[in-house]
This record gives structure tokens, C-alpha cells and sequence, in this order.
């Protein structure tokens, strides 16, 4: 097992992993199936950004993407670099726990989905994508034990009575002209199994069979296979699985689809010289972070009306320059600007800046002026090495608005439960339980933050 923190640490490249740079190339040139590889991601570049080849050393390290690979029989972890610590030697105990809140985050998250946060993780070892095996297996088996998806569907068939429409130019062409008149073709509406949301599922569901190595993952998996045996065969794709949508009666198929959606945008495997045990689930940290404050925002913090990426205001009267808060906040008394950073700052006593970029600052001026508000809020992730509440209060005067104030803070979200890392796992623990205590002191923060602004 390898573990890489975003652009922190190096390690010698295995030579047993003959070929990795070319399976991550021909990943990043397939990233369009994902909203998140999209994003700024720089689509003229063929090269891939998900690790960074040294040649010269001969080594390996990590850029901005979290999550897994399955490559030549190993596993590399690539982590968050709020979690580095150079004097520490993670154990797999602890990528466990810090796997475990990636998928705290993913909780909360809008564009990549992680439905059942009241789940338990499973016994699968802490490995982050054997979790969301186990956690998408175990509970679509469970679903289709008491209720496979039917689905009304146009279909034609030949039978002895009329049912539906009968397709008269079929029926002369085919069936009277060759002397079987007493069948008759017909098109009607048939509630089906083999419909196209089932066979997302088996497709889902047949390569995360391919890639599991957890013996009661591959289980389920081959029980969800063998109640589908019906459905057929068909390769899927994200976009189809979001144009899919249920009567609030088959609510409980939702997340089964939005545990489809999850893999189908965020996972890639490659039939590299026969091996399709190579894998990669990856996901842009920045991205992460951004979707994650709003989701909890959302849904913790009912009070404040939160926008994400409000995009009806440019900076120009041209309109050619388009600007997108991370959040617009409406209280029942202001409205403010609120900026996720995925960046360290504050670990530098030194710097008189704390770490926060001056572009930072430029851009939220920007958002002041144009949006017409007084209040700028920076959030920035806390790290595991940090253990004092750090913040930041800037005043800018606006010199041609007769020196009004803006008023810019900076502050660190505690999305890290300290505690965790050195825990035992206990598979029999829900997610919800394991980050209780981390839910109310960050809703605590946030409100802390936002709140003397609605007083």
C-alpha cells in the first residue's frame, strides 16, 4: 500500500507498476464522464494530473485528486494533504479513518453523492473503495430481495389475440404474406424488469464485481447479478443515470441510482493487457471541499438561504466576464459572500499573511463590488497539525464609494475529528456516529461565524 498527500510527500515508483503512467493517461482522456473532471481540469492538456511522474529520482507524487488506484496488484492511497504530518507513519488503521471522512464529506455532497450516511462501514478493512462497495451491495441487495424495479415499457411481440395497437404494415408484410395470419403483431405498454434503470445496475454492479478483493463484497454482488439475470447487458453512463427519476412511492430506489451515479462519474477501470483489476476512484479535493461546506450549510443550518455558485452577475458591463461565488448567503437581515480555499494557511507563524493568497483577496473584492455586499466570509480546512482556532479579519475602504467598509474574515472549518485517527474501527459503527460529535462543533463554528451577522 502507498500513501500520497496532495502535492506533499514522494515516494520511489514500484517497479512492479510497469505502465501506470500510461493507464492514468488513457483515465484523464476518459475524465469527460465526470462533471468534476471537467472543472478546471484544463481539457486541451492530454497529459494526466492525477500523479506526478519525477524522472529524473524516479519517483511518484501526488497532485490534487483523492481517492484510490488498483494498480499491478497494489493499492495507492492518495489523501487529502490536510492530513499530512512529515513526522508521521500512517498505519492502514489510520488511512482508514481518514478514508472514513472522505466519506463523511461525500455525505453532504450534491455533484458526487454518498446516500446511505446511516449505514454501517462494513468489514472491508478501511479500504475507501471497498466501503462504497460494500455500502452500495449490501443495501441494493436488500432492495431487490423485497422489490425488483419494474418499469412500463413500449415493446413488440406476436400473439394470438390483439393487445395494444396492431401494427397493421408488419402484420400484411410479415405474417399474412408468409401464411401466418393467425399471429398477430402488436405493440403495448409491458411492465418490465429488463428495463434501462436495471440494467445500469447490472452494469455497475458487474464492474464493481470485477474490481472488489473483499470476498463478502463479491457476494452480493453476485446475488444482485443473479437477480438480474433477466436484464440486459448495456454500458452506462452517468448522464443517463441522472436522467432517471421516481414517483416518491419508489423513493427507496433513489439511492440506489445516486450509488450508481457516484461510481459511474467518479470510478474508471481499463482492460489494461487483460487485467481488469485495474481501478481508479478519484475525486478533485477542492471540488470535494466546496460541494461539502454547502451541502452541510444546506442542510444543518436551515435558517440561512444558501445559493451555490450564483452565476447572474459579471464583473463587467460586457458581460464577458462571468462571476461564481462558492455561496451567496441571504439571512433575514444581510447578505454576504462566502469562498471555500482547499489551502493550508496559517501554518507559517512567520508569514504575516497566515498563508492566505493575495489573489484570494483580489477576487473577493470583486465579489464585494458586484454583488453589492459589505460581508466577506473565507472558509479554509482545518489540518491535523493545527490545534489552535485560527482566523482572519481584513477592512478594506472602497475609496470610490465614499470609503465604505468591506469587511473580509477568514476562518478554519474543524472538518477533521482528531480523535478518529487514533480510534479502533468498529465495523458495526454507522458513519453518522463516527462524526457526531465533528457535525456539532463545525455547525457550532459556522453558526459562531454567520450568526452575530443575522443579530
Amino acid at each position: 500500500m502507498i500513501n500520497l498527500f496532495e502535492y506533499q510527500n514522494k515516494v520511489p515508483r514500484p517497479t512492479t507498476m510497469e505502465g501506470l503512467e500510461a493507464f492514468l493517461d488513457r483515465i484523464w482522456n476518459n475524465r469527460e464522464r465526470s462533471d468534476y473532471f471537467i472543472s478546471g481540469s484544463g481539457l486541451a492538456i492530454e497529459a494526466q494530473r492525477f500523479i506526478q511522474f519525477i524522472h529524473k529520482s524516479d519517483e511518484i507524487k501526488s497532485n490534487k485528486y483523492v481517492g484510490v488506484i488498483h494498480f499491478g496488484g497494489r493499492t495507492i492511497n492518495l489523501l487529502p494533504k490536510i492530513f499530512f504530518d512529515s513526522e508521521r507513519n500512517y498505519s492502514k488503521k489510520e488511512v482508514a479513518q481518514i478514508h472514513y471522512h472522505i466519506l463523511w464529506w461525500l455525505s453532504y455532497c450534491r455533484k458526487t453523492k454518498f446516500p446511505s450516511y446511516n449505514s454501517q462501514l462494513g468489514n472491508t478493512s478501511g479500504d475507501f473503495f471497498e466501503v462504497l462497495i460494500y455500502q452500495f451491495s449490501k443495501y441494493t441487495r436488500e432492495l431487490l430481495n423485497s422489490s425488483v424495479y419494474r418499469q412500463y415499457q413500449e415493446v413488440s411481440n406476436e400473439l394470438p389475440y390483439i393487445k395494444g395497437r396492431l401494427d397493421t404494415n408488419t402484420y400484411i408484410n410479415e405474417n399474412i404474406s408468409t401464411g401466418r395470419w393467425h399471429k398477430l403483431s402488436c405493440t403495448y405498454d409491458a411492465f418490465v424488469v429488463d428495463n434501462k434503470f436495471n440494467r445500469i445496475i447490472k452494469d455497475v454492479t458487474k464492474m464493481l464485481f470485477n474490481v472488489t478483493m473483499v470476498q463478502e463484497n463479491k457476494k452480493y454482488l453476485r446475488e444482485i447479478l443473479f437477480m438480474l439475470d433477466e436484464v440486459g447487458d448495456e454500458t452506462s453512463t452517468a448522464e443517463q443515470c441522472m436522467n432517471i427519476f421516481f414517483n416518491p412511492m419508489l423513493a427507496e430506489f433513489e439511492v440506489v441510482r445516486d450509488y450508481c451515479i457516484l461510481f459511474l462519474s467518479g470510478s474508471i477501470s481499463y482492460d489494461y493487457k487483460n487485467d481488469m483489476k485495474l481501478f481508479a476512484f478519484l475525486i478533485p479535493m477542492e471540488y470535494l471541499f466546496e460541494d461539502f461546506v454547502f451541502g452541510f450549510i444546506n442542510k444543518e443550518l436551515p435558517d440561512l438561504k444558501a445559493k451555490s455558485q450564483r452565476s447572474d452577475t459579471y464583473l463587467d458591463e460586457e458581460r464577458d466576464f462571468n462571476l461564481r461565488p462558492d455561496l451567496y448567503i441571504e439571512t433575514p437581515t444581510n447578505s454576504l459572500i462566502a469562498d471555500t480555499k482547499y489551502k493550508i494557511v496559517y501554518s507559517d507563524e512567520s508569514d504575516p499573511k497566515k498563508g492566505i493568497k493575495q489573489g484570494d483577496l483580489y477576487q473577493m473584492l470583486a465579489y464585494a463590488v458586484r454583488f453589492n455586499v459589505d460581508e466577506i466570509i473565507l472558509f479554509y480546512p482545518n489540518t491535523v497539525s493545527q490545534d489552535q482556532e485560527n482566523k482572519t479579519s481584513l477592512i478594506i475602504k472602497d475609496a470610490l464609494a465614499d470609503d465604505k467598509e468591506i469587511s473580509i474574515k477568514a476562518f478554519q472549518l474543524p472538518i477533521i475529528n482528531r480523535d478518529l485517527l487514533n480510534s479502533p474501527i468498529n465495523e458495526r459503527t454507522h458513519l453518522r456516529e463516527l462524526f457526531e460529535s465533528t457535525k456539532q462543533e463545525l455547525k457550532k463554528k459556522i453558526e459562531g461565524i454567520l450568526m452575530p451577522l443575522v443579530d
